[in-house]
């Protein structure tokens, strides 16, 4: 029998992906960070038994999770990631001509370690305008005196160190760290998951409290849980579905044309929820 990894997110209900071989297993401080080379989506990195990226559909989380803020603002030059080490979320942040510099906070140097070597088209760590910080996030936006045009919120589910990123008290902190007419975005698990319901709920309440304008909207990523995975857009002024910004992402075919997913047709589309998804964050 070939070797398989297996994800249940619902008993013996998940994921599952055949394998070649195990490239990279290192216990860290935090968490256990490895990669595995599957039979169909490429190197394969998990995070304590938990998909992060596959090579092959990486581009659809990092393409959504970034283009969606980054059109939202008018012209970002200041941009703060929490987590993202793979390093797939600033490569595409760094992609505006208008960014002059993006703080990467990232807890664990082991994430960073295995997308450089096994990864290598994910990451963009030479840029000169990019700061890898290997900190802890929460603490870095608490005591930041910096201001940012976007921040974006590439955590891992709401376990272990990332359990944090889902409350309240961290979510007012980065509306406090982002300048008048800033932009937050932020994974918020897969709608068809149930038990990951109860953090969705809280992120979108503590989001609506804080920011004028918050939003959810959906992309479909192969090997995450279902399939479907939501993420939060919340801005202090500018809605992410205005003219504006719709012109915005329309007019900029150099950056498009490098892009696997996103478009403005997507942009617009994302924001369209089902019954049972509003449900979960209105009810």
């Amino acid at each position: 029998m070939p070797l398989q990894y297996n994800e249940f997110y619902n008993e013996q209900t998940g994921l599952t992906v055949g394998l070649k071989k195990k490239l990279f297993s290192k216990k860290s401080e935090y968490q256990l960070v490895e990669v595995f080379e599957t039979d169909t989506w490429g190197n394969l990195m998990t995070i304590d038994g938990m998909v992060m990226l596959s090579e092959r559909d990486e581009f659809v989380y990092h393409e959504m999770l970034s283009h969606v803020a980054m059109f939202t603002h008018p012209e970002p030059k200041r941009v703060l990631i929490i987590g993202g080490g793979d390093g797939g979320t600033a490569r595409e942040v760094l992609k505006h001509p208008s960014v002059e510099q993006v703080d990467m906070v990232e807890i664990d140097e082991t994430v960073v370690e295995a997308s450089k070597l096994h990864f290598p088209g994910v990451g963009d760590f030479d840029n000169p305008k990019l700061n890898v910080k290997f900190e802890d996030g929460i603490e870095f936006v608490k005591n930041t005196a910096a201001s940012y045009d976007v921040i974006i919120i590439d955590g891992s589910d709401p376990i272990g160190p990332a359990v944090g990123l889902f409350e309240r008290d961290f979510l007012k902190t980065c509306f406090d760290a982002l300048a008048d007419n800033g932009v937050l975005t932020s994974q918020t698990e897969s709608p068809w998951v149930e038990s990951y319901h109860p953090s969705m709920k809280k992120v979108f309440t503590s989001l609506g409290d804080l920011f004028p304008i918050t939003k959810m909207y959906l992309s479909y990523i192969p090997l995450y849980p279902a399939g479907m995975w939501s993420m939060a857009c919340a801005t202090k002024k500018e809605s992410p579905l205005s003219d504006e910004v719709l012109k915005r992402a329309s007019s900029n075919t150099y950056l498009l044309n490098s892009l696997d997913y996103y478009n403005p047709e997507v942009h617009r589309g994302a924001f369209a929820l089902p019954n049972f998804v509003k449900r979960i964050i209105e009810d």
